[in-house]
């Protein structure tokens, strides 16, 4: 790390390391803004392990990426308000610092000093500036017009910033009762996918091909979509900003683009994965090596991992236990292979009617649970792996094993532009009423799916039954009727646990962990493993998914107002 301080409020570097931030810390640094994206080259520190650390020390981090060649004045707005309101001095970095004293130059400029000022004191500080005036022209040209930079702008009743479960969804349910309305849908990927049929590929009960369609095929007709990344929010004047640049405005904004899974945050795991026996059934491609890593195993310690919460179906990890032990024990290979369980929380599963009977099949797989063990890194090449053992005392321990196989279950974020936007609360998920889903703060926007911050699990059903509620709450605030009438979201979601080939306890419960069973007890019992709920799995939810809840079909699922639930 090379500093190069500018006066006593800013100093900017390189790459930073997660030791560099001792340095930092004696220099009196209180803030650091990172520029540079998470993903640019493979080998770096990720912006998640050095916040980590930072925070460790006192030490705020803003995560605030650009492209040199794309920058712009939002980028530059972006700058400055992290600039100004984050505590002094600051420290700013991305590959080589060049990015992050541009964005610097460029606010001053803003502000009204001379492009030839800004330009001697970025080469006194040792950055190459030659070019500056005429690579950032039209950037500063905006300034001195006191004009934004051009951007496209297209206006819409409703934006939906994701298309995936939750996004499709309640655009479906809102087009079911008012096909009217003009919709966009903002997502960038080409392909649809079933995230819940990533664990049956796993177990060798699905082909991968059964779990994703392309995305045209599932976006409703008569709705726009925009295959574009949102880079920011701008809720106090209702429009959002794409990657192009591009400004979309809104009367209504619903925000539902999912979590993502943060490889870099065990370090190690991202240059394995896919391969030294190292696989997630969280990833499509991986899933299928899941299943190939089981197929192949004949002896040797099979480990299975969860991080801390909150993460996408907090079942999905030991579903993929339950089914490789299945294979090894159907196969008599099971007493040749060690079976772990490392969690980095303090019990197998959250909601208590359901221990016993996942219990029993822990028992019936010899497999050894370790709980408060939080995986941290992986040497896939030396098949060891490295946890964060905790005593509960605040005690940690470093505990060393090697492995045969590995199932790892990555720690999950919401996305970086959600992270950095307005929306979200202390912990970095949207910030919304948990039984209406609108936005705390911005009442014009709703939330539904993984990213929000309610207390319920992360799970397809959740989403599935918050996008009636949603649609209907909208289509009350368009009609104007009182809040006093709002649809409610009960918390509920479901968890279909593959206990082994043929049968699965279907847990399934609302907030508080209150039981919200949908079929009577002599139908299924979802306490106890059951071949109906295998079947339900198997058979009937990928139908209600691809042909009922992605077409609006509200089937069991029908939203009712705060009012009926309290009366039930």
């Amino acid at each position: 790390m090379k500093i190069s301080r500018i006066d006593a409020e800013i100093s900017f570097s390189d790459q930073l390391t997660s030791e560099d931030l001792g340095e930092l810390d004696q220099a009196g640094i209180k803030s650091i803004i990172c520029n540079r994206p998470n993903h640019e080259v493979e080998d770096e520190h990720s912006t998640l392990q050095i916040e980590k650390h930072a925070q460790a020390l006192g030490i705020e981090l803003l995560y605030l990426p650009v492209v040199h060649s794309e920058i712009n004045a939002n980028d530059v707005a972006d700058f400055e308000r992290a600039f100004e309101a984050t505590p002094k001095p600051v420290h700013a970095y991305c590959r080589s610092g060049t990015r992050a004293i541009t964005l610097w130059s460029l606010m001053q400029v803003k502000k009204g000093n001379s492009v030839d000022s800004v330009v001697e004191v970025a080469n006194e500080a040792g950055f190459d500036f030659k070019k500056f005036p005429a690579t950032f022209s039209h950037v500063i040209d905006s300034f001195n017009a006191r004009t934004p930079v051009p951007v496209i702008r297209h206006a819409y009743d409703i934006v939906i910033v994701g298309a995936g479960s939750a996004g499709i969804s309640v655009t479906s349910s809102l087009l079911a009762r008012n096909d009217r309305l003009k919709i966009v849908l903002i997502d960038p990927a080409d392909t649809h996918y079933y995230q819940p049929g990533f664990t049956m590929v796993g177990g060798g009960v699905f082909n991968l091909s059964e779990t994703y369609r392309n995305m045209e095929s599932v976006i409703p007709k008569n709705v726009s979509w925009i295959k574009s990344a949102v880079s920011s929010f701008s809720p106090e004047d209702n429009y959002v900003v794409l990657d192009n640049g591009a400004e979309v405005s809104y009367d209504r904004l619903v925000v539902c683009p999912g979590l993502e899974l943060d490889w870099d945050g065990i370090e190690g795991l991202a240059a394995t994965l896919g391969k030294n026996g190292v696989t997630s059934n969280y990833l499509a491609d991986c899933s299928a090596y899941t299943w190939e890593l089981v197929q192949n195993l004949g002896s040797g310690k099979a480990i299975f991992t969860q991080p801390p919460m909150p993460i996408k179906c907090a079942g999905a990890p030991q579903k993929a236990m339950y089914l490789s032990a299945d294979h090894w024990y159907s196969n008599g290979k099971l007493k040749h292979i060690e079976v772990e369980f490392y969690n980095a929380g303090g019990v197998l599963f959250g909601v208590d009617a359901y221990l016993p009977a996942l219990k029993s099949y822990v028992k019936k797989y010899n497999a050894r649970l370790c709980f408060n063990h939080k995986l941290v890194k992986v040497d896939g090449p030396n098949k060891t792996a490295w946890f964060e053992k905790a005593d509960g005392a605040g005690n940690f321990e470093l505990v060393e094993t090697d492995f045969d196989m590995i199932h790892v279950c990555p720690p999950q974020v919401a996305p970086d532009f959600i992270r950095k936007s307005q929306l979200v609360d202390k912990a970095g998920w949207v910030d919304v009423d948990p039984a209406t889903m609108r936005h705390k703060t911005f009442p014009n926007i709703w939330s539904l799916g993984d990213v929000t911050n309610t207390p319920n699990a992360k799970t397809m059903a959740a989403a599935r039954k918050q996008a009636p509620v949603v649609a209907v709450n909208i289509l009350g605030d368009i009609e104007g009727k009182s809040r006093d009438s709002e649809f409610a979201y009960d918390g509920y979601g479901s968890c279909p646990l593959t206990v082994e080939k043929g049968k699965i306890v279907l847990a399934e419960f609302i907030y508080q962990g209150k039981l919200l069973p949908s079929f009577p007890k002599w139908i299924i019992d979802g306490t106890k493993p059951s071949y109906l709920a295998w079947l339900l799995k198997v058979k009937i939810l990928p139908i209600v998914y691809w042909s009922g809840m992605l077409k609006g079909r509200e089937w069991m699922v029908k939203p009712r107002t705060r009012v009926t639930m309290e009366v039930d």
